[in-house]
C-alpha cells in the first residue's frame, strides 16, 4: 500500500512537471513563422519581418532584466508590452546580444523608444531559416553540438547560410533541462 502511494505520488509529480512546463511555455505568444519542410528535428521556416528589443550581454550583467523592464513599461511611452518567446541570443565571445521579439501587431514605427540607453530596437528582415530544436540548459557545449548537427544537415541538403547562429530559448530557468525547448536558427542564403 505504501509503495502504491509512493508510485502514485511520483507519477503525479512527473505529470505536474511536464504539464506545468508546457503550460508556462504555452502562456506566451511566439514569434510567427511558417514551416516549409520538416525532417525529424530539423525544419525550414519562413519568418516575416520581426521587431526585436535587444541589449548587449556581458555575462551575468542583468541583460534579461533590462529587456524585461522595457516591456514592463520602462520605455518612452510607459507602455507595457506582452512577453513573447523565444528569448534570442546571438553573437560570440564579447559580442553577444539578448533580444525579445515584440508582438506581431507592433511594427517598429509603433514600438516605444527604450528609456535605457543600453536597450535598442531593431527590425530583422523576413527570411528563410534552417532550425534545429534541442533540449538542455543553455551552455556553450549544447550550442556547439546543435550547431554541428544543423550544419551537417545543411550540407546534406546542399543549403548555404548567410549570417551567424541565433539561439532561441523558450523556457524559464526553473524548467528541468531535459524538458526545455531550445532552437538554433541559421538564415539561409537568398533564393533557397
Amino acid at each position: 500500500m505504501k509503495v502504491t502511494f509512493i508510485i502514485l505520488g511520483l507519477a503525479g509529480l512527473v505529470a505536474l512537471v511536464f504539464c506545468g512546463c508546457a503550460a508556462v511555455r504555452a502562456g506566451y505568444k511566439s514569434a510567427p513563422y511558417q514551416v516549409i519542410r520538416t525532417d525529424g528535428k530539423f525544419e525550414l521556416r519562413d519568418y516575416p519581418d520581426l521587431v526585436l528589443v535587444e541589449t548587449r550581454s556581458q555575462g551575468a550583467d542583468n541583460s534579461f532584466m533590462r529587456l524585461f523592464h522595457y516591456i514592463g513599461g520602462q520605455n518612452a511611452a510607459s507602455k507595457k508590452i506582452s512577453m513573447t518567446t523565444p528569448v534570442f541570443m546571438a553573437g560570440e565571445n564579447t559580442n553577444v546580444t539578448m533580444a525579445f521579439v515584440l508582438p506581431a501587431n507592433m511594427p517598429l514605427e509603433n514600438a516605444p523608444q527604450p528609456a535605457d540607453p543600453g536597450v535598442t530596437l531593431k527590425k530583422v528582415p523576413a527570411g528563410r531559416f534552417a532550425v534545429l530544436r534541442f533540449s538542455g540548459g543553455r551552455s556553450t557545449e549544447h550550442e556547439s553540438v546543435a550547431r554541428a548537427r544543423l550544419q551537417a544537415w545543411l550540407g546534406r541538403q546542399h543549403l548555404t547560410t548567410a549570417g551567424g547562429p541565433v539561439y532561441g530559448y523558450f523556457d524559464p530557468p526553473w524548467t528541468p533541462s531535459f524538458l526545455r525547448r531550445n532552437e538554433l536558427m541559421l538564415r539561409l542564403a537568398a533564393g533557397q
